[in-house]
């Protein structure tokens, strides 16, 4: 049976859920359901919306580094969200970590289910966790974490996998980019900065700070002839870093860039992938890319996951060592099975979890 006359909300909050849930989208639309896509003016997330053809309603922004401003924001995040929704009276809500969407949902007796795979974000974990129906998380976290941050262990839906494998499950690598940018295969690095702003990062950089600026100025000097695509997540970051490296910058061979499209096609056609941020480690890693991961704190339950099933990640959070492990793999050659499909059959072994939310709604929608 088809979805027809049945009306899902879905609310975007962050670019990779704007990647996450494209195929989602799709795949309530083959069923003929009536979707409503909110999104946050956050990072990229407008970009990569736009570049998908999504049709969206722009409403609200991030709060920034500031408690206060992040409580405000959603205080008329709340209020701009409410007359779309209660327009449109849906049937279902799914988000991956909309704090305003879940309050929404549970007063409005909204059936929901969410996405999890970040308990280190505590604030915004212990604010929607109370509200959601239904939790997606991977089996490969401790549901202790989940549970300490008040969600109901009746409400989680485990999954052998990792949030990333819902869209590398259906990626097709296009060549089109090396040509599009004047690349040669494994012939570029990418460096993505700390989400320095977020909550989990207060007190631990500066919010315009970026560790980039220390430990690529060495790997640069040893590789010259290399592309390197620096991308920041903020406008902050892209001056800080223009600053720090004022003696690189006029350099072609980099590029500073708050934004770039087909970042997936980047990633698995380069020589390494650094960032501070889980998300493009994992995303390469899942691609059979060596990929280094300078996140400040302890490694993720997720990273453990790919690095005990054989996928090339490591977790480094010193700078010299980052320099050195760097070199070490920009030095050796690619392995042989690094430009083919060799990693899709690897991701097959595990579950999708759009698969698991789609089939979710769908069954109790028809019921």
């Amino acid at each position: 049976m088809s979805l027809i006359n049945k009306k899902i909300w879905i609310d975007i909050e962050e670019p990779k859920t704007a990647i996450m849930f494209y195929s989602l989208l799709k795949k309530f639309q083959r069923e003929d359901a009536e979707l409503l896509v909110t999104a946050r003016d956050y990072d990229s997330t407008f970009q990569i919306l736009d570049d998908l053809n999504i049709n969206y309603q722009k409403v609200g922004k991030h709060g920034g580094e500031k408690l206060e401003d992040k409580l405000e924001t959603y205080i008329h995040r709340l209020a701009e969200l409410f007359p779309f929704v209660t327009k449109f009276k849906p049937d279902y809500f799914i988000t991956f970590s909309s704090v305003e969407g879940a309050r929404i949902s549970y007063g409005l007796k909204i059936p929901s289910i969410g996405y999890n795979d970040e308990p280190r974000n505590v604030p915004v974990c212990k604010l929607i966790f109370p509200y959601l129906d239904k939790i997606i998380i991977p089996a490969c976290i401790p549901e202790e974490l989940y549970i300490n941050l008040h969600a109901n262990p009746d409400k989680l839906i485990k999954y052998n996998g990792i949030d990333e494998i819902a869209w590398l499950s259906e990626y097709e690598p296009n060549p089109k980019i090396l040509e599009k940018h004047s690349l040669e295969k494994g012939r570029f690095v990418i460096i993505r900065s700390e989400p320095s702003f977020a909550s989990y990062f207060i007190d631990k950089l500066k919010p315009e700070e970026s560790l980039i600026s220390q430990f690529f100025p060495p790997i640069f000097t040893k590789f010259p002839d290399l592309k390197y695509f620096l991308i920041v997540r903020t406008e902050k970051q892209e001056m800080f870093l223009k600053k720090k490296l004022k003696n690189y910058i006029n350099n072609s061979n980099i590029v500073i860039a708050r934004y770039m499209p087909d970042m997936v096609d980047l990633c698995y056609y380069g020589a390494l992938v650094i960032s501070g941020g889980g998300t493009i480690v994992r995303e390469s890693s899942l691609l059979n890319v060596p990929s280094i991961e300078y996140f400040p704190g302890d490694s993720a339950p997720q990273e453990h996951f790919l690095i005990n099933n054989g996928f090339p990640l490591l977790h480094i959070k010193e700078c010299e060592e980052i320099v050195k492990k760097s070199i070490e793999i920009i030095s050796s050659k690619p392995n042989s099975d690094r430009f083919n499909n060799s990693f899709k059959e690897k991701i097959k072994k595990f579950e999708n979890p759009n698969d698991i939310c789609f089939n979710f709604v769908k069954e109790n929608l028809i019921d």
